[in-house]
């Protein structure tokens, strides 16, 4: 359930020159999400580029499926009896991956649109 390619995703980000790619997207003051627990968004204190944030927020997902798939695996161990907190892992997991799953589509579609653009 957790997300595997997020290794090679950061390898890929760390060999790469990702400044280069997002050279004139860098993020002042970006809002970024925090945990679901707090419900309010913050301000990032330092400027992150568009692929820090988007490595950063792919690593909180992956963190959440993995959280939801310990849950689930004490719950059919009979580690925990809380059927409740285990719920709501999985909940958050999955409301987290449908989000990236829309960003990402989002994404693909912007980029879409600027290669049809005529120069």
């Amino acid at each position: 359930m957790a997300i595997n390619n997020v290794q090679s995703m950061n390898d890929v980000f760390n060999t790469h020159d990702m400044k280069k790619w997002t050279k004139s997207t860098d993020i002042e003051g970006a809002i970024s999400l925090q945990d679901f627990e707090g419900s309010q968004l913050t301000r990032a204190d330092s400027k992150m580029s568009f692929s820090e944030l988007l490595a950063d927020q792919i690593m909180d997902v992956n963190n959440l499926q993995k959280e939801a798939d310990t849950a689930v695996q004490k719950l059919v161990s009979g580690k925990s009896q809380n059927i409740h907190e285990t719920m709501l892992a999985v909940e958050k997991a999955e409301i987290a991956f449908k989000t990236m799953n829309q960003v990402r589509n989002k994404v693909i579609d912007a980029y879409k649109e600027v290669m049809r653009m005529q120069i």
